[in-house]
């Protein structure tokens, strides 16, 4: 990839990651909309560790917007008062563990899938019947993280490994689950968005590596796409905070709507 196509992908993926739209479904059909002719072999052998670098730009942006919460997290293990934020920590720890094993089991499988168009239109617009229906068919929440049983953060968490499958939203899969669990869809926006950062963080330490037997000027592109990646982020996560805040009811209609548009008319080209 050259360096616009890099910073182009940056920034669409600083956006979808964080928004209910699925970064890895638009990383599939970015270079399908704008018709790069990309080598094959890179597609198949590189392309996932340079979008994992770009995703680690935004679990640095998660990181850095929530570094209150970490920090709490942190001082929670050596203070017996701080339970809210211990028990809050190992809500995140026990919502991690599903998608970290099946992305272990499933590795070489979701390889397959990963550069397919139409899959990836497809599961995008199924995306989009999750965010409608799900926030559809739950009343008003009501609870804050800390007030989540552990069966529940597992569920939240098992439900964010749909986004294995290029197409569905990890953040959305988990707040719609946050939703059906009794969130707020602040509370709901928080915890998906602080139970990203672990697991983008192991998947760059599995596939960065592999990057060093990329094409010559790949890492360098991805270095500068995880930056540029990681800034766009920052800013989508504080305007997507503001949205869940004021926004309690249909907040997930006008991205379900914009998952329908973009899959149907990616199947419709393809």
């Amino acid at each position: 990839m050259d360096l616009l196509q890099t910073l182009i992908i940056s920034v669409i993926q600083g956006i979808t990651e964080l928004f209910p739209i699925s970064s890895v479904a638009h990383a599939v059909l970015t270079p399908f909309a704008f018709g790069w002719d990309l080598n094959p072999a890179f597609l198949k052998e590189h392309f996932l560790p340079f979008v994992v670098m770009l995703h680690l730009g935004t679990a640095v942006a998660l990181l850095g917007f929530f570094w209150r919460d970490w920090l709490d997290f942190i001082r929670s293990l050596f203070d017996s008062r701080a339970v809210a934020a211990r028990r809050t920590l190992f809500l995140l720890i026990v919502g991690t563990i599903p998608a970290a094993l099946i992305g272990l089991v499933f590795e070489k499988l979701l390889k397959g899938i990963f550069s397919n168009v139409t899959s990836a239109a497809f599961f995008l617009i199924l995306n989009g019947v999750l965010l409608y229906a799900g926030e559809k068919l739950q009343k008003r929440g009501t609870k804050a993280v800390e007030e989540l049983s552990y069966g529940q953060a597992l569920l939240i968490g098992l439900a964010q490994s749909l986004a294995l499958i290029p197409g569905f939203s990890r953040s959305g899969a988990s707040m719609v689950a946050g939703f059906w669990a009794g969130l707020t869809h602040e509370a709901a926006a928080r915890f998906s968005f602080l139970l990203a950062a672990p697991i983008i963080l192991g998947a760059s330490i599995l596939e960065l590596p592999k990057l060093a037997h990329a094409p010559a000027g790949t890492m360098d592109n991805a270095v500068i796409g995880g930056v540029v990646s990681g800034i766009v982020a920052f800013f989508s996560v504080w305007a997507l905070m503001v949205w869940f805040r004021k926004h309690e009811v249909n907040a997930m209609r006008p991205f379900a709507i914009y998952c329908w548009i973009v899959g149907a008319l990616v199947i419709a080209l393809a």
